[in-house]
């Protein structure tokens, strides 16, 4: 069973929320997933997973960051301008907020306040920087997940503070995404503390599982090499998996799994009932 909600945050931010198996939520564990950069919770894999974490007996949660360019029209990108005036530091407060949402019991009851996360791309590295801060959070996966959010050269960022926005395609909806320099202001005052992905990784302190596509071209296995080279190997597994990319095989709309996918789907359902 899934229900829709509505969060309106300490920022008066809008968060729309989407919960999976609330019958398992008063003693059950809950996995609270993140989408990445360009993502949202009703993109291609994330329902298909919510539902299959919810059948295993979790409590499930999806949700779009308030500045992620989804409105009321929960498929599309309506809202460019909040897409471009959102943060890296807004998504973690945000990520934050339904955590403590969650404990203080705004989706129903909770007797078991085991958490997980689980994030997708930069949505893995939001849950990593996140959960290092947070206590009871006791698991972490990360899908082909970045270990660094600085990703622009010196040149494109001195012409991003020129024209005050960078620009991104999206290739699926060929919308043009701009970026404020409220994101870039963001990251060069938080890249060494705040924001530091490996540094987080390094001092995690539970378990970690860094899964990826040996063959993704929008973030290279060497990103999850990274974040395992930094991790505490007693308690991280690094998963890759042969011959698949970024989102695993999985298109939107979403057309179905693939042998790639339900071996993730499986690691991953594993690694939590192993660890929570």
């Amino acid at each position: 069973m899934r229900e829709n909600y509505s969060y309106t945050t300490s920022s008066g931010n809008v968060i729309s929320i989407t919960s999976y198996g609330n019958e398992n939520i008063s003693n059950n564990s809950c996995i609270i997933i993140t989408h990445g950069f360009k993502g949202f919770k009703d993109w291609g894999f994330f329902p298909y997973t919510a539902e299959y974490l919810s059948n295993l007996g979790y409590y499930v949660i999806t949700f779009n960051f308030s500045h992620n360019g989804i409105g009321s029209n929960k498929l599309e990108f309506t809202e460019l301008e909040k897409f471009a005036e959102n943060t890296f530091s807004l998504e973690i407060e945000e990520l934050t907020e339904i955590v403590k949402a969650y404990r203080e019991n705004f989706f129903g009851e909770v007797n078991n306040p085991k958490i997980g996360l689980l994030g997708h791309s930069r949505g893995g590295a939001i849950a990593l920087l996140t959960a290092l801060n947070l206590d009871r959070i006791t698991a972490v996966v990360t899908w082909s997940s970045v270990s660094n959010l600085d990703r622009y050269s010196e040149r494109q960022k001195i012409e991003w503070r020129k024209k005050g926005y960078f620009a991104v395609m999206n290739s699926r909806t060929k919308q043009e995404m701009r970026l404020n320099v409220s994101l870039l202001n963001d990251l060069e005052a938080n890249k060494d503390d705040k924001l530091n992905i490996t540094k987080a990784a390094a001092n995690l302190g539970i378990p970690l599982l860094i899964a990826h596509g040996k063959e993704d071209l929008a973030v290279k296995f060497k990103e999850a090499e990274e974040l395992y080279e930094h991790s505490d190997k007693s308690i991280t597994e690094l998963f890759p998996i042969e011959n698949t990319g970024h989102t695993f095989g999985c298109v939107h709309p979403f057309a179905g799994t693939n042998e790639k996918f339900d071996k993730l789907l499986i690691k991953t359902g594993q690694f939590f009932k192993s660890k929570m």
